[in-house]
């Protein structure tokens, strides 16, 4: 209510003030005919300059701040990448009977289009991710997610993450997935359906990892092609992959 108030005061400051210099101008040139003249075309081009000010200039400052948001970000899933998500799509194949099929198609080639990058995304998407718990994998997977724990949270504290909700969902997911790991004592010993609890729990982070994987590789290939050429080196979907340049 007070904002309301603030508004309209200054409202009816700005207009006495122009009622004013129009009283002012009438005083010395005693010309009302020259006064409205020039009042109907300041009118005429208002509705002119209310389009390029708010609609225009603002999408394009829009835009640009967007611009600059989307490639902060861009860094914190880079960051991501490369100290976490890539061990964890490593880790989390481990446990995926199938993963030769998921891996033949995310085999990533420097001449890949936004076409291929696109029909990646979509196998990455529509693949039956099948998860067979083995449990000497899930207590090093355990171990693992404890250790970056830190790492995490840090993330999540960064502001830019609301305009993400794919790798927000993506955090979220691998948070639970750690939270449940962390507070069982002992995973080597678990009855039947906890392990089968678990494997729905890590096939929900698998399915976002790859395909927040897939979307990242993209964006680096536009934009940054040396970040691209390790990652591409690093495919976790490649089990020759090296950093080695051959």
């Amino acid at each position: 209510m007070r904002r309301y108030s603030i508004f309209v005061i200054l409202a009816g400051m700005f207009m006495a003030i122009s009622g004013l210099l129009y009283l002012l101008h009438y005083y010395i040139f005693r010309d009302i005919h020259h006064i409205f003249i020039y009042m109907v075309g300041d009118l005429a081009f208002l509705p002119l300059e209310v389009f390029i000010v708010v609609i225009v200039i603002e999408r394009i400052l829009t835009h640009r701040e967007k611009q600059t948001v989307l490639q902060k970000l861009n860094m914190v899933i880079g960051a991501f990448f490369s100290e976490a998500g890539t061990a964890l799509l490593k880790a989390f194949s481990d446990f995926d009977p199938c993963r030769d099929e998921i891996c033949q198609g995310l085999i990533i080639d420097p001449g890949w289009s936004e076409q291929d990058f696109a029909s990646a995304r979509t196998q990455a998407k529509n693949y039956n991710y099948g998860i067979e718990i083995q449990k000497n994998n899930l207590e090093k997977l355990r171990d693992f997610l404890i250790g970056k724990r830190n790492f995490l949270l840090r993330l999540l504290e960064n502001p830019n993450l609301l305009e993400h909700e794919s790798f927000t969902e993506l955090l979220r997911a691998v948070f639970h997935l750690s939270d449940e790991l962390e507070n069982r004592e002992d995973v080597r010993e678990l009855p039947d359906t906890d392990y089968q609890h678990l494997a729905n729990d890590i096939k929900r982070a698998y399915v976002l990892l790859a395909r927040e994987w897939v979307d990242y590789v993209r964006y680096l290939k536009s934009t940054y092609p040396y970040l691209f050429s390790f990652f591409m080196r690093m495919n976790p979907f490649d089990l020759e992959a090296s950093p080695l340049v051959t």
